[in-house]
């Protein structure tokens, strides 16, 4: 009758760092990083964009990208970057993976 504590589906896949990787590899993919400018200095992945969730036009920035890539999204844990694939899957992008543990568990070569 009431579903208050019922869930939505995730509109989104969470994967692995090694899946991550492999992933950056493809054609059409995208690279996003969600965290703070000062963060995403500090070091980020190779071909990164940075779009910072906390950022009042994050929505503008998000709604301009093209909706037929694969967007690879991480932050440094996975909780900000599954709330940005939550936001642009509201948003109509359709295949979203996040980085699950974020790149504080990222074993591979950061820039």
């Amino acid at each position: 009758m009431f579903d208050f504590f019922k869930s939505k589906p995730k509109n989104y896949e969470d994967i692995s760092v090694g899946e991550f990787h492999d992933l950056m590899l493809q054609k059409d993919t995208v690279i996003l990083d969600v965290r703070t400018p000062g963060e995403f200095s500090s070091g980020k992945l190779r071909g990164a964009r940075n779009i910072d969730i906390m950022s009042r036009n994050f929505v503008d920035q998000i709604k301009n990208l093209p909706k037929d890539k694969t967007y690879l999204v991480y932050c440094r844990s996975g909780n900000r970057s599954g709330q940005a694939c939550e936001i642009m899957a509201d948003m109509g992008f359709t295949n979203l993976k996040n980085m699950a543990r974020g790149i504080m568990s990222w074993p591979f070569e950061v820039v």
